[in-house]
């Protein structure tokens, strides 16, 4: 279990998987084969069923031809060197490193599935087509370039109100979805659906270093929490500018909490949701997962480390066991983060204030809520029953609550949404 918990662990402290980042190319050129392509054309998510963890894969195929994707491993936009359709029978090979890769199988209207083969050995594959967009594309002006988001606008005449929804940690993607866990959620897309139901526009967006906005952070050592908090701020001024929003909101989950918490001071926002957010320093909540998930003597080792990265103290003499979470290259963005006490922060808020969390979270306690709440005592405190991390009902059971994770078909936790909602409207 503890091994279990520490992987579930690890994958929360990823900031981002950058190796191998961008556009990569393999060693010939792409093939369409002896059909066309068209009838698979399309982004393609699902996983190879590597026996005890599933390896997460993305295929984008067009006319031309395609590329793999294993967030994983570091690998973005690689060319596959071969896709190849016959009737409904389908072969896909990349050559990486010298290897060579294939992907043997069938398609129906909405799923590939078949065998990878790699030296020899070989697991199941399953690739299912993703759907439409919600929302339109707009870009801001960020350190650095551009970065890319979705506006969900409901139907009506404006103005509206609109919500800036910031993801949670590691590479969480604008959706709520994970690019190192094979399968979906889709809470926070769910959340923009709710709320143009209910005439409340939202912006979402993919964190730099992340999916659309990869390409904004290239290396993980160079990121800080700054970074994000300027970022949500840049979103929360530009819908100020639109005559097609008359309040600008934050809904900030998990570490989005404490990010969007400080971008409200930043540019001023007119309200502000915490969802699943954080109520102790960053150090404290990691002790407290950690001592759950490491042996004694690793979790000394660990506690030590925390230590040091609170006063400011790179360390190099990190162990094998703890190198996943503590690697040099994360460190900068975990001593930015712990800089930032999520109690002191929502108390400098002078705006209406809704601290939700769930009583079936794994991550993050109903007194990290309580917390927030008694910090600033005229915010509205909500627990949702049976809620979990990812915003939706679970049992009691752990294995069965991660399972939520990955199932995109169940719906929101009753009354997440039935609280938001009404407190946007009243403010």
């Amino acid at each position: 279990m503890k091994k279990k918990y520490l992987v579930f662990l690890l994958i929360g402290l990823a900031v981002l998987t950058l190796a191998a980042c961008g556009k990569e190319k393999g060693m010939e050129n792409p093939k369409e084969g002896d059909g066309s392509l068209e009838a698979i054309e399309g982004t393609w998510d699902g996983a190879i069923e590597v026996p005890g963890q599933p390896l997460p894969i993305t295929i984008a195929i067009d006319k031309k031809g395609g590329e793999i994707s294993i967030p994983a491993q570091g690998l973005h936009d690689y060319a596959l060197s071969k896709v190849e359709l016959k009737g409904s029978e389908l072969t896909m090979e990349m050559n990486l490193q010298g290897q060579k890769m294939t992907f043997q199988g069938g398609y129906t209207e909405n799923e590939l599935s078949g065998m990878f083969t790699q030296a020899g050995q070989q697991f199941p594959f399953t690739l299912v087509l993703r759907g439409p967009e919600l929302g339109e594309r707009f870009e801001v002006d960020v350190k650095g370039g551009k970065l890319s988001a979705l506006l969900v606008e409901p139907q009506g005449d404006g103005p509206f109100p609109v919500m800036v929804i910031i993801a949670g940690s590691g590479p969480t993607d604008k959706d709520g979805n994970s690019e190192m866990t094979a399968g979906k959620n889709d809470s926070l897309k769910l959340i923009a659906q709710s709320l143009a139901e209910q005439g409340i526009a939202s912006i979402r967006y993919d964190k730099r270093g992340i999916g659309d906005n990869r390409l904004l952070a290239t290396k993980e050592e160079d990121v800080r929490m700054d970074d994000f908090i300027k970022d949500a701020a840049a979103f929360v001024d530009w819908a100020k500018e639109d005559s097609r929003f008359d309040k600008v909101g934050i809904i900030g989950h998990s570490e989005g909490s404490l990010v969007g918490m400080v971008a409200a001071q930043k540019a001023e926002a007119d309200l502000f949701v915490s969802v699943a957010g954080i109520g102790r320093p960053m150090d404290v909540v990691l002790k407290e997962q950690l001592g759950e998930a490491l042996p004694d003597e690793l979790k000394k080792q660990a506690f030590d480390i925390l230590e040091r990265l609170k006063n400011g103290e790179v360390v190099k003499d990190v162990p094998q066991e703890l190198a996943p979470v503590f690697r040099q290259s994360v460190q900068p963005y975990m001593m930015s983060m712990m800089a930032y006490n999520p109690v002191e922060q929502v108390k400098q808020l002078s705006i209406p204030v809704l601290v939700l969390n769930g009583d079936r979270d794994l991550q993050v306690t109903i007194a990290d809520a309580e917390a927030l709440h008694g910090a600033k005592p005229d915010s509205k405190l909500v627990i949702v029953p049976t809620m979990n991390h990812v915003l939706k009902e679970s049992p009691e059971n752990r294995e069965e609550n991660i399972a939520t994770y990955t199932d995109p078909e169940l719906p929101l936790a009753e009354g997440l949404m039935e609280s938001i909602i009404p407190f946007i409207q009243e403010n």
